[in-house]
């Protein structure tokens, strides 16, 4: 009687285990995480889906933007964390292996990664897939900072020297950056070093002197318009193309299930086309929206220059 009872028990359990698994399965299907989101998101558990977290959604955009730059190590923005009192959910400290594991989370593009399985998720991207593929270029230099210059010469590489037509080189000395002749074509006639001050005023002194007239401004408007209007014809092609694209993905992904039901290909081939069609179609969806919102945004900028 008692193996009867043990029977039952282990039989009972057994078929709970199965049932959370199934609903966790069928969530993560529906584009839901089944579990604890990380920070900047939020668990609703009255809609029971995934809020962004508005106090700390801004600091997270920061932290993958900061180490994009390149300049910025995993101590670095562990510290900066610390500085901006961004904390993780459960309100303890962000530390730098954990600082690692938010800039290689997919969940933040839109993405989610459940027992080695892709599925598209129905919460809000906090950053765009053109950060997060930067971001993942800079960890593998193995967190360290990209090298820079030392200095950031405005004019270098603008100007020849006006006696023997080498190049100029810059160099800062006291406060103050030099300009020179480099002397790379033999002797030169100019010992002088010219300051950078000095410099913008005969920039300043020869560029007053350019201007446009009337006519050949209103040319230029109209030149302008024309573009415009063949632009905007191009930007509808170009917009629908992208539009089709993402119809034709969205279709490769229920073939490629029905293949993977049909046991044609194996777990570890499905998981790997899943991602790769997945990740195109998150591209694609990012070029429509900018598409969208940016438009012609070059037109407006053009005509106020003029």
């Amino acid at each position: 009687m008692l193996n009867i009872a043990f029977g039952q028990s282990k039989y009972f359990v057994d078929n709970l285990r199965e049932n959370v698994k199934r609903g966790l399965r069928q969530k993560i299907r529906n584009g839901v995480w089944p579990g604890w989101v990380p920070v900047g998101y939020l668990n609703n558990p009255k809609t029971r889906m995934i809020d962004i977290d508005k106090n700390k959604a801004s600091k997270v955009r920061k932290l993958f933007e900061l180490y994009a730059t390149g300049k910025y190590t995993l101590k670095s923005l562990a510290n900066w964390c610390k500085e901006k009192e961004l904390r993780g959910n459960l309100g303890k400290e962000i530390a730098v292996g954990n600082i690692q594991k938010i800039l290689q989370n997919i969940f933040y593009i839109g993405l989610m990664k459940y027992r080695g399985e892709i599925f598209e998720g129905k919460h809000t991207p906090l950053i765009s897939k053109k950060l997060f593929d930067k971001v993942q270029e800079v960890l593998k230099q193995k967190g360290k900072p990209q090298k820079i210059k030392k200095h950031n010469f405005v004019f270098l590489d603008l100007m020849k020297c006006a006696y023997c037509g080498a190049s100029i080189t810059a160099e800062a000395q006291k406060g103050h950056i030099y300009y020179r002749c480099t002397r790379k074509k033999g002797p030169c006639q100019e010992k002088h070093y010219l300051r950078e001050e000095r410099l913008i005023e005969q920039i300043k002194s020869f560029l007053q002197k350019v201007s446009l007239s009337n006519k050949t401004t209103k040319k230029v408007l109209a030149k302008l318009e024309t573009e415009e209007q063949q632009a905007r014809e191009q930007a509808k092609f170009v917009a629908q193309n992208l539009k089709d694209e993402l119809v034709k993905a969205e279709k490769q992904l229920e073939k490629l299930l029905d293949v993977y039901l049909a046991e044609v290909i194996s777990t570890k081939e499905y998981t790997a086309r899943k991602q790769k069609i997945l990740t195109r179609k998150l591209e694609l969806q990012e070029k429509i929206r900018d598409f969208e919102q940016k438009g012609l945004s070059w037109l407006e900028p053009a005509k106020n220059l003029f």
